[in-house]
């Protein structure tokens, strides 16, 4: 994938157009394509920034967003709940269909791990606060 123009070459541009230079010319002369120029001095015009946007999916958790913290409490109500087991209890309980390795996914994003002692049973805990890494 292709990474956003740095901030300083992107100020450099729209400085040169508004000190008169065509765009085409501050185009080339810092060589980037003519659209690049334009889009550049239409985003400085419209938001008063060249800071690229934020790219990538947004955040928001998805379908699953809303009934995170249900699912959350009940992980740790009972911590030994399998993914399959989870996913019943939440169409059951909210009426949302949710595929197990969603489920998983979300927990782990929400800090959880799953362990098995020797004896192969499994606790699933915390390993660090929510949303850091």
């Amino acid at each position: 994938m292709s990474r956003a123009y740095s901030s300083d070459l992107r100020q450099r541009i729209v400085d040169a157009i508004t000190q008169g230079e065509t765009r085409r010319a501050a185009a080339a002369a810092f060589k980037v394509s003519p659209a690049t120029a334009v889009r550049l001095k239409q985003r400085a015009d419209r938001t008063g920034s060249v800071e690229p946007s934020r790219r990538g999916r947004p955040g928001g958790g998805g379908k699953l967003g809303p009934y995170q913290d249900a699912i959350i409490a009940k992980v740790e109500a009972q911590p030994d709940i399998t993914m399959p087991d989870l996913a019943t209890w939440l169409e059951e309980h909210h009426g949302m269909k949710a595929d197990p390795s969603n489920l998983s996914k979300l927990l782990c994003r929400a800090g959880f791990t799953y362990k098995k002692n020797t004896a192969g049973i499994g606790t699933r805990t915390r390993r660090r606060a929510p949303g850091t890494r």
